[in-house]
């Protein structure tokens, strides 16, 4: 019998709150895995009877896998013997040694470890520039080449809509290619490493006596599929600034580890000032690796690039020629040599269609005035759309994400007249917008919620609103597909909700944008038009309704009931997001 590791080791786990409980398109990476399990498992007919006798490997065994594909989660699959085998760090066409995890016998796949490839695949062209990968949980794909990686990404929005959308393939237009990020390491303007805390530090705690740290632990990050800290020294996946930090960071530690009382989680985060070259002094570029400030030229400036540790302090990033200042320890996104691009596609694609639909080619095209952005964050989209339109307003549950806004709009002088932020929960959102300015048939909308997607109060109170256009961004391509297929196909109420809704919009384009290369993790771009004859209800609050022309009439009905969840707080990093 194979030995058993120790408590913990290879333990395959994902990261779910324990008091939630799945509802099958929650967006979560165990039903992201289990939808394409499903589908791969699909055409395999295995009757029951010899379903329940078959013979699967001891637990810690080694066995030999030929992967046939990648799972939207990053992992390698194979099948063998009509269960399913979870290879992580694997390419289509790996004959894989892995080690067996744990059977998931009620849906026939198992989780493995990675061990070594006996034959390798004709996509496996790069050589890691991590020496932790395929030990990291941090990046799934450093073996692959980078056109691989988009391709697949294309089909991980694919998959998404297919499986969690709800709507039938007439719906949903073809999925653009996914652009691509121009750094494709070195791009992480933010890490988090952390370290634990020592053995026996909680009895220490509870009988007042001070921790004992008898070796400096491990800093770094999960090991794969594991709860333990590896050590991690590098992280080419950092900026050079961050880098620096890291080493820094990792020294100080070493130096100070019997100050802390338990372990901590270290904050990495890049900060820029920027300075005209005409007006810049010999110190502004040192580069020498040991100054902490890294000089890059952009044009007629230069940007020299320092890394924050106080979560507390102030962060500096230009995005566009845009200066946003936030909280260091405050999320924004962390790759921003993408974000240009991502702009650039909102902008040439929010006010109206690029080819106009069949049955509407010659009608006349709505004139886009206004925008919402809902889930603002530190005004991010509000800020970089916001000369399009005469109107601009960003709201957002946080008041901390309102204050960063509101200060990013006066840093980038824009006029207070048409460019605000107010703080309000996303379930009573559209109770803040004046109707006599921001008329629906005139208002594009911008949606970017946290990685859980948007609340069902949010998508009632967004079908009432009936805004002409809808951009939808998100981390989590997955709850972006499942909240699009509530727009597009309708919101069925349940217990407390009122009323059904019906959907209102068509989906005009779907895009992938690599944020995060050699990872699987994909954002998703959703362009929505209203369709033609589409209008509002009516909802709790006196919300009025909007006919197709932009008339208005009073809905006979009111909804009872009020949204029951509310949306996270989009200032909390790694917890809720927005931009």
């Amino acid at each position: 019998m194979a030995q058993k590791r120790p408590f913990n080791e290879g333990k395959r786990h994902f990261k779910k709150n324990k008091k939630q409980k799945s509802t099958g398109n929650d967006g979560s990476n165990e039903d992201v895995l289990l939808a394409d399990v499903r589908r791969l498992l699909k055409d395999t007919s295995i009757a029951g009877d010899e379903a329940e006798e078959k013979q699967l490997p001891e637990q810690w065994s080694e066995i030999e896998l030929d992967v046939s594909e990648l799972s939207s989660t990053g992992d390698g699959l194979a099948q063998k013997d009509g269960q399913v085998y979870v290879v992580p760090f694997a390419a289509p066409g790996d004959t894989i040694t892995a080690k067996v995890v744990r059977h998931v016998q009620d849906e026939s796949y198992t989780l493995t470890d990675f061990l070594s490839v006996k034959t390798p695949s004709q996509h496996r062209t790069e050589t890691p520039k991590c020496p932790y990968f395929t030990q990291c949980s941090g990046c799934q794909f450093q073996h692959l080449p980078y056109e691989y990686q988009l391709a697949h990404k294309r089909g991980i929005v694919e998959k998404a809509y297919a499986n969690f959308s709800g709507l039938s393939t007439s719906c949903i237009p073809a999925v653009g290619e996914t652009v691509g990020s121009p750094l494709q390491y070195g791009y992480r303007t933010k890490l988090t490493p952390h370290f634990d805390a020592p053995a026996g530090a909680r009895r220490d705690k509870r009988q007042g006596l001070k921790v004992k740290w008898e070796e400096v632990p491990p800093i770094g990050f999960m090991k794969k599929g594991t709860r333990k800290t590896m050590d991690i020294e590098e992280c080419p996946i950092g900026t050079e600034a961050v880098q620096q930090g890291l080493k820094r960071e990792r020294v100080r530690v070493h130096k100070e580890i019997d100050n802390y009382q338990r372990g901590a989680t270290l904050l990495l985060r890049e900060s820029t000032e920027r300075l005209k070259k005409s007006e810049a002094d010999g110190d502004a570029v040192p580069n020498d690796g040991e100054s902490g400030v890294v000089v890059e030229d952009r044009g007629e400036y230069l940007h020299r690039k320092t890394c924050i540790t106080d979560s507390k302090a102030t962060s500096t990033e230009y995005v566009d020629g845009f200066r946003f200042d936030n909280p260091a320890g405050a999320f924004f996104q962390n790759n921003n040599s993408i974000l240009p691009l991502v702009t650039q596609y909102i902008r040439d694609n929010i006010l109206s269609p690029t080819t106009a639909p069949p049955d509407q080619s010659d009608a006349p095209k709505p004139k886009i005035k206004n925008m919402i952005d809902a889930y603002s964050g530190s005004g991010f989209f509000t800020i970089t759309l916001s000369q399009m339109f005469q109107h601009s307003i960003g709201i957002d549950i946080a008041a901390q994400s309102i204050a960063s806004a509101t200060t990013n709009a006066k840093l980038n002088k824009l006029p207070p007249d048409s460019t605000k932020f107010i703080a309000s929960d996303a379930n009573d959102l559209f109770s803040a917008i004046d109707p006599a300015v921001f008329r629906p048939e005139e208002t594009a909308v911008v949606i970017d919620p946290p990685r859980k997607g948007c609340d069902r109060g949010f998508v009632r109170q967004l079908l009432a609103y009936g805004p002409e256009r809808v951009c939808y961004v998100s981390c989590n391509v997955h709850t972006q597909a499942r909240d699009v297929g509530w727009l597009v196909g309708g919101l069925v109420a349940e217990e407390g909700e009122g009323e059904v809704v019906e959907g209102l919009y068509e989906i005009e384009s779907l895009r992938g944008f690599d944020f995060f290369p050699q990872t699987s993790h994909v954002e998703g771009v959703a362009i929505l038009r209203k369709k033609k004859g589409g209008k509002g209800v009516e909802l709790a609050g006196g919300m009025v309704e909007v006919e197709a022309d932009g008339t208005k009439g009073q809905s006979e009905k009111a909804v009872d009931g009020e949204a029951v969840a509310k949306s996270e707080d989009s200032g909390a990093d790694g917890v809720a997001k927005s931009t």
